[in-house]
């Protein structure tokens, strides 16, 4: 027997069915091992780090090095520095000898590409094991560096990431513009003309922009003018427009496809597109139906291409057959996988849509065609564009009409459906306007960032890798440093706070060009032409002066956190926003008045000042649907020093509080369990009965398996149910969530 060890079960599931019986598969489901969670865990003199099992993990190492043991391992993780640096962990474990070839590496699973890279593995990649660790080290020092300060001068429990500080960055200042911003009316015109609504383009020679007609007197004359003069149609030209097939997808353009096309979060993607890669389950058997997820390049197999090319000749016919170059690879791109694209072309969306979920079947249509699309011919379209003047040439309206000639790879993807005829008009004919109509409008300010938008702008100065940008999006919410309001990303007050104390005093290393560049030194690290330990000191050299100074400042009492705002107390003073032992809260300046505000809620810092036109006091809007049961006032849901608890609204005169409660009774005596929060910051659950203590909460379910109770555990692709017993992970329900 032989062993192949990967990440996740359903991949080991999917593999099992190509290897056959001499093989076993098992799942090391994810890291293993990793730096302590409790202390820094890496000598800082010698970069030597210190390695703990996971918690909970210790079931499955015990059952790998069992299974092991006279075998040949084969390690097929992820083909990614996380990927690598888990095989790495693997093979410590299970003390597998370091010049050993048992690392086998494929962008998708597929039986010919599982059985050719059994045939052919490598030794681990060191340069990318390196790579991984040394980006770990640099986040790790700047998140337990940076946040135990953010605890000392704003409150505990918040944190700042090497990477997530620059998206946040990119939010606030963004924010920060749309503050700034002043709006002004502006006028268009437009001639309405069998069915046509035509804008005016031009005027007096020049092009019409929303700073030309803004005063309402010349708008008036000019306006009049328009209405009493006569038109022709002065120019009617003709040309051939191509539309170029599109890309297959990358992360990055899949993320912000979907979000664009689903409204779904660019997380939510990530997860509906691992299922897709690790396996679904089919009257076959475990299928694998896209290649890898996580790439930022548009490269595509030649085996892929003729593939594509076989299925758009069957179908379609020759003529659609496309010959796309190869996007041009900037020195951002990796490329080290094929693009996300179908592992299997004949496996159209409408013959395998019953295997899937509603979410699985939609995402694997979008990357299924537009993979089609790539490969196919471009469409062209007939273009015919018309200028409309007046008799002085002081007003030229105009618009364009276009008519497919070849749809092209629009035959499967973005199809124009927005078709119209071409109007039967020639040169110098005259034209009588149904009317003349003018509109007011505003200018308005930048828009914000969606997460489409701004994980394409952090594609697009370098910020983090494909794989990082949905966890950069979801760890700002969960921090609460964002949030998001439809499709808007609005920093918080708190997030505008962490942002601007960040900015101020580590403005060299919370910056995108800082960032980009470090980027660029990891993917050296990788390619072998830089040395890592080089790369985290020469960090931490300039990092720890700026952090020495700003520690000094601290103790010296002379970096405290305090803005203006424009809300006025009763007394006429000014209120300030100053920060205590429990975070932030407002001050009279004058009578000295205090203030509860909400950081959680939308204010932002505009030249040094708050805007709390919109905020004031901390509204209870987390009012619960009960009475106090010492005075009778509604209980509200509160935050503390030690997390949530119930409260009385009564407060001062009524002090009644309570913890939280969860619904799920307890798993050994059937009481209400409480939510509470240690003194270092973790969440624990206790039973009010039995006095039984339990760190992952208890969901009330019972194993399929063993039936033993099922507690929820947090990952990062989102919450599981667990079983403490059997390692068995359940998916939870939309409601359950």
């Amino acid at each position: 027997m032989k062993l192949v060890i990967v990440e996740s079960p359903s991949k080991a599931k999917t593999i099992k069915r190509y290897l056959g019986k001499d093989y076993e598969v098992l799942a090391s489901k994810g890291h293993i091992r990793d730096l302590p969670v409790s202390k820094f865990g890496v000598d800082l003199d010698t970069l030597e780090a210190e390695y703990e099992i996971l918690s909970g993990k210790q079931k499955t190492v015990k059952e790998l090095r069992s299974k092991a043991k006279g075998k040949e391992v084969f390690l097929a993780s992820d083909n990614d520095r996380e990927g690598e640096a888990i095989a790495w962990h693997v093979s410590k474990v299970l003390e597998l000898p370091e010049d050993e070839s048992n690392r086998i590496v494929f962008n998708e699973i597929t039986k010919n590409a599982i059985q050719k890279a059994i045939k052919s593995p490598k030794k681990i990649n060191m340069n990318m094991v390196d790579a991984q660790f040394a980006r770990r080290v640099l986040d790790r020092i700047v998140g337990y560096k940076i946040s135990p300060m953010l605890w000392k001068i704003l409150q505990k429990g918040l944190s700042a990431g090497r990477v997530q500080s620059v998206a946040l960055r990119f939010i606030v200042e963004l924010e920060n513009k749309i503050s700034d911003f002043i709006s002004h009316d502006y006028y268009k015109f437009f001639m309405k003309f069998n069915n046509e609504k035509i804008p005016l383009v031009k005027y007096m020679g020049k092009k019409v922009t929303n700073n030309t007609f803004v005063n309402d007197k010349e708008k008036d004359e000019v306006f009049s003018e328009m209405k009493g003069s006569k038109y022709a149609v002065s120019k009617i030209s003709r040309r051939t427009k191509t539309k170029k097939q599109p890309f297959p997808f990358t992360t990055s353009t899949l993320q912000q496809t979907a979000i664009n096309t689903f409204g779904w979060s660019a997380k939510k993607t990530m997860q509906v597109a691992q299922k897709l890669y690790e396996g679904i389950e089919t009257d076959e058997g475990n299928i694998a139906f896209i290649t890898y997820m996580r790439t930022d390049s548009t490269r595509i197999s030649d085996e892929a291409k003729n593939s594509a090319r076989d299925f758009i000749n069957k179908i379609y016919g020759d003529k659609y057959i496309g010959s796309q170059k190869e996007k041009k690879v900037s020195n951002k791109i990796q490329d080290a996988h094929e693009a996300i694209r179908p592992t299997y072309v004949d496996k159209t969306p409408e013959t395998v849509k019953k295997n899937f979920s509603k979410d699985e079947y939609k995402l694997y249509n979008l990357i299924w065609t537009r993979f089609i699309a790539s490969q196919m011919s471009p469409s062209k379209y007939d273009v015919l564009k018309v200028d409309i003047s007046d008799e002085k040439d002081k007003f030229l309206f105009q618009f364009s009409v276009e008519k497919v000639i070849f749809d092209g790879h629009e035959v499967v993807y973005n199809k124009n459906s927005d078709e119209k005829e071409f109007p039967n008009l020639k040169e110098g004919q005259e034209i009588v306007p149904d009317e003349i109509v003018s509109e007011k409008d505003q200018t308005k300010p930048p828009a914000r960032y969606s997460e489409a938008s701004l994980v394409k702008e952090l594609e697009s100065k370098g910020i983090g890798r494909p794989s990082t940008f949905a966890t950069i999006i979801s760890t700002l919410l969960n921090r609460e440093y964002i949030k998001k309001e439809g499709r808007e990303l609005k920093p918080t007050l708190l997030g505008n706070v962490v942002s601007d104390f960040l900015t101020n005093n580590f403005s060299n290393i919370i910056n995108s060009e800082f960032t980009s560049n470090l980027e660029t030194e990891l993917d050296k690290v990788e390619n072998n032409s830089v040395n890592w330990k080089k790369v985290i000191k020469d960090f931490y050299k300039d990092f720890s002066l700026n952090l020495d100074e700003i520690n000094k400042r601290i103790k010296e009492g002379k970096l405290k956190i305090v803005y203006k705002t424009n809300l006025k107390c009763d007394c006429g003073g000014e209120y300030k926003l100053i920060f205590g032992r429990y975070g932030g809260y407002l001050k009279c300046e004058k009578c000295e008045k205090n203030k509860s505000l909400d950081m959680m809620s939308f204010a932002p810092i505009n030249k040094g000042i708050i805007d709390l036109k919109n905020l004031t006091e901390k509204k209870e809007s987390n009012l619960l649907d009960e009475k106090c049961p010492e005075c009778g006032k509604p209980l509200a849901l509160k935050n503390g020093r030690f997390g949530e608890f119930i409260a009385c609204t009564g407060y001062p005169d009524c002090k009644y509080t309570r913890n939280v409660q969860i619904e799920a009774p307890c798993p050994k005596c059937g009481g209400k369990i409480s939510k509470l929060k240690s003194k270092k910051g973790k969440v624990y659950f206790k039973c009010n009965d039995c006095g039984e203590m339990f760190w992952k909460e208890p969901s009330g379910k019972k194993c399929e398996e063993c039936g033993e109770p099922l507690y929820i555990k947090n990952k990062k692709a989102g919450k599981v149910l667990y079983c403490d017993k059997c390692k068995v992970e359940y998916k939870m329900d939309d409601d359950e969530e």
